[in-house]
């Protein structure tokens, strides 16, 4: 069998002369590496990801529009939503790393419109849009798309901004997260990585995806469900934690840990983590760093129900199941059991103090220079390969976590389910 390898001269994009679908093809066969080699402002950028814009038009190759750090470039019949760039690195020179469209322009960015996009999007409509908010069947769909699963701070406010909408719906149940692909991985390492104080950044980050998961967390007039179609993990995941149910599509991978990126995290994970699995199993889950199968997940309460099938399959079921849950008979009793289990949890401890705990402990990971979090986010967003067996792989040679003394053979397969 031969392998022809495809030189990025043959991805190369020709604005002037090529219609939307064949941009939209090369970019889409270069993502997520290596990127669509391309020239804007006479400076050389790879180009991430591809979305059909069907109403903005202009000068094919100019930059008519952005939205949400995406831009928007005209095509000689349209215009493509680019969600990410990365400027070519010049020979010798740094490595650089994907970034926010507009944030890797910088200035070259900034006289561009920034034009919004409802957030219910009419049927057959083509643009790009992060966050869009549907009704159906006394369902609230909040769906999130952000590329790589990382969430910024913008991006975090955004979503909170839109979660504050849809608790003012007239809905029984919302549901959270995208249709298909990544579900949440946590803060955006690479934003951190590009801003001028990373520490502060990161403080603005954690902070700002806290105050979401503080929000679920204190819902209590409606029942809240976590869809997750793709992979998640560290504040990603426990940011699903937060919603009253967490449904898991079966090809989707679970990380619950924190520790490989230096960090102790946040998401009021020393709240719901415990309250799901157990004090030992969360003290194992994010200890171990081990990923974990959404079998085993739901045998250890990680996760409520697992939805086999594919991308299409898997939203079919979600909706019959959310709109099942928001007409059940038991629904008014399961609404006031969560009032009163969350205050009877916050007469024992307050949130709050789950949140300033956690904050004191990331404070330190951020800002003293003894902590690892600084040297191992740069060698994560600059793709740096390790140079021996990482600690806890090694470890897990030896061992096969809490299970080992006393154990049953069921509960073990959270460690199988890793090998």
């Amino acid at each position: 069998m031969r392998i022809l390898l495809i030189s990025s001269a043959y991805r190369r994009i020709n604005w002037r002369a090529e219609p939307t679908y064949s941009v939209l093809a090369k970019l889409r066969a270069a993502d997520s590496r290596p990127g669509v080699l391309d020239v804007i402002g006479g400076t050389e950028y790879f180009l991430f990801g591809g979305h059909e814009e069907d109403h903005l038009r202009g000068e094919p190759g100019t930059i008519v529009a952005r939205r949400g750090g995406a831009i928007c470039r005209a095509t000689v019949d349209g215009a493509v939503w680019i969600p990410q760039l990365r400027r070519r690195p010049a020979p010798g020179g740094p490595v650089t790393i994907k970034l926010p469209a507009t944030l890797a322009l910088g200035e070259a960015a900034a006289g561009v419109p920034e034009v919004d996009a409802p957030l219910a999007m009419p049927p057959g409509r083509h643009t790009y849009q992060e966050i869009t908010y549907r009704e159906s069947g006394g369902v609230g769909y909040l769906e999130f798309s952000f590329p790589g699963g990382a969430m910024s701070t913008a991006q975090c406010r955004r979503l909170l901004a839109t979660y504050r909408y849809a608790q003012r719906r007239p809905v029984r149940v919302i549901v959270l997260g995208g249709p298909r692909d990544v579900f949440g991985n946590g803060i955006h390492l690479n934003v951190i990585e590009a801003s001028d104080d990373p520490a502060a950044e990161s403080w603005r980050n954690i902070n700002a995806i806290n105050d979401l998961v503080e929000a679920i967390l204190t819902t209590t007039d409606r029942l809240t469900v976590a869809a997750l179609a793709g992979n998640a993990a560290a504040g990603g995941l426990m940011l699903a934690l937060a919603a009253d149910e967490v449904w898991c599509r079966a090809g989707a991978v679970l990380n619950p840990h924190y520790r490989l990126m230096g960090l102790h995290g946040s998401e009021y994970w020393t709240y719901t983590l415990p309250r799901r699995v157990g004090a030992e199993q969360a003290a194992w889950l994010t200890d171990a760093c081990l990923p974990v199968s959404p079998a085993s997940a739901l045998r250890c309460g990680l996760v409520d129900q697992v939805i086999g099938g594919g991308a299409a399959a898997y939203r079919v079921q979600v909706a019959a199941r959310a709109e099942q849950l928001a007409s059940s008979p038991d629904y008014p009793s399961r609404l006031a059991a969560k009032a009163q289990q969350l205050a009877v949890a916050a007469a024992v401890q307050p949130l709050d103090v789950y949140r300033q705990t956690e904050l004191a402990e990331m404070y330190r990971n951020f800002y003293d220079p003894r902590e690892p979090y600084a040297e191992l986010r740069h060698a994560f967003v600059h793709k740096q390969r390790p140079t021996r067996t990482p600690p806890h792989l090694s470890r897990h040679q030896a061992q096969t976590g809490p299970f080992r003394s006393g154990r049953s053979r069921e509960q073990g397969t959270l460690v199988a389910a890793a090998r």
